[in-house]
């Protein structure tokens, strides 16, 4: 019984090469695993596209050069012959442009040639997991069950989207972010996420001690299926009950990321957990405008330099000329020396804006963390640092619950639209 349900569970894999002894040895490789079977090998491109129809197979390892159709063209033929199946492509160049090419024609993970067994096997069982779910068809879908339309709902949650930003870089978003996400998750037990939508340089990975086994750029070739357990699949869980949506790991992939795709994340986020935490790059793209469209609150980081207190005065002038609602935004002082030479004070009055929180200085703690992969507040509760980013949480979640409370749902979305609209 056990060996049938391995043998039922197998993934379908269809080998693309145009070596022989390519085919071979993949074949080799994978012939041991009992949960993958090579369904068939195809010698080209042109070849590829009708096994492909014919077999169904859920995996395609594609090599990218071959005489006949290059991989790329063939990998997009497939794809519109059978969306259920799934592309990994192969090169014995790993180039950027190739890995750029191979995920824009829809490929989910590219191996250099030439390439372990291990590498192999958890990449054909990575991208697995990420199939679209289109098991039921679609007339049952139309047609519910008794049971299901009978099956009390569950109440629909409204959580509520933070995101951090700061008009310069070094100000220390993601240290805050990461430690902020704990802290709220520990505040009251809520569900929290933590997205890194600084998609080219994302630092949250590295902060978690997390391996980006599943990213952002997952998620653009299935936006349109974008449901609650796409989003589990792709998401990683940290030790401290976080779960983090994390940054591609190579540059050149954040161009497989739009803004439509961050609007449906965040809508998404909202409708699973309490607290969702946005880190974001320093340039105004459209892409950390989406995010600042789609969030309850706003924290502008700054530190108490004068370029970063230039760039913040900058930033609120364009949002109050936009009738942007300034109460949705809080003023965050991070990296806060009582021995600089710029007061309080004076950065208050350059910006027009209070400072509502103040994180302290503390570079040694902050560079440890960074450094060991371990948060603030789980490594170093004690600092000072630490406790400032809890009051901070506090803080803040009193600030979101009194705007519920005070504002009804129509009047708190502004005019957020027309940001996007005057920097384009």
């Amino acid at each position: 019984m056990q060996d049938q349900m391995v043998y039922d569970k197998r993934i379908r894999v269809l080998i693309v090469d145009d070596i022989p002894e390519t085919r071979e040895n993949l074949r080799k490789l994978l012939q041991f695993e009992g949960d993958i079977e090579v369904v068939g090998a195809a010698t080209g491109g042109a070849e590829s596209i009708e096994m492909a129809r014919k077999a169904v197979p859920d995996i395609v390892l594609m090599d990218i050069n071959m005489p006949d159709l290059d991989g790329i063209t063939a990998a997009e033929a497939i794809l519109q012959a059978s969306p259920h199946t799934q592309l990994i492509m192969m090169s014995v160049q790993g180039e950027a442009d190739y890995l750029r090419r191979s995920m824009l024609a829809g490929a989910r993970e590219f191996l250099t040639k030439p390439f372990t067994s291990d590498e192999l096997v958890t990449a054909i069982r990575h991208v697995y997991r990420l199939q679209p779910r289109v098991e039921t068809p679609p007339l049952i879908q139309r047609a519910p069950l008794l049971a299901e339309i009978s099956r009390p709902t569950k109440p629909e949650r409204k959580g509520k989207a933070i995101t951090l930003y700061s008009p310069k870089g070094g100000a220390g978003c993601s240290t805050i972010a990461t430690n902020l996400a704990i802290a709220l998750g520990e505040e009251g037990k809520r569900k929290v996420a933590l997205v890194d939508f600084s998609l080219q340089f994302g630092d949250l990975g590295v902060l978690l001690n997390l391996q980006p086994q599943s990213t952002v750029a997952d998620l653009a070739p299935h936006i349109e299926e974008l449901d609650d357990i796409l989003l589990d699949e792709v998401m990683q869980a940290h030790s401290s009950g976080v779960k983090a949506l994390l940054a591609p790991p190579r540059p050149e992939m954040a161009d497989l990321v739009v803004p439509e795709h961050i609007r449906k994340i965040l809508a998404q986020l909202k409708s699973i957990y309490d607290y969702i935490i946005v880190d974001t790059e320093s340039s105004l793209s459209d892409l950390t405008l989406a995010a600042l469209e789609g969030s309850d609150k706003i924290l502008l980081v700054i530190t108490p330099e004068i370029p970063t207190i230039k760039n913040a005065t900058l930033f609120f002038e364009v949002m109050e000329a936009l009738d942007h609602p300034l109460e949705n935004m809080m003023l965050v002082l991070n990296k806060v020396d009582r021995r600089g030479s710029i007061s309080e004070e004076n950065i208050e009055s350059s910006i027009k804006h209070p400072i509502a929180s103040r994180i302290s200085n503390d570079r040694e703690a902050a560079l440890t963390a960074a450094n060991q992969g371990i948060p603030l507040l789980i490594g170093q509760k004690g600092r000072p640092i630490s406790q400032d980013i809890l009051t901070l949480a506090h803080q803040l979640r009193g600030e979101l619950e009194k705007v519920e409370k005070a504002m009804p749902a129509e009047e708190k979305s502004g005019s957020k639209g027309l940001i996007r609209r005057i920097f384009r």
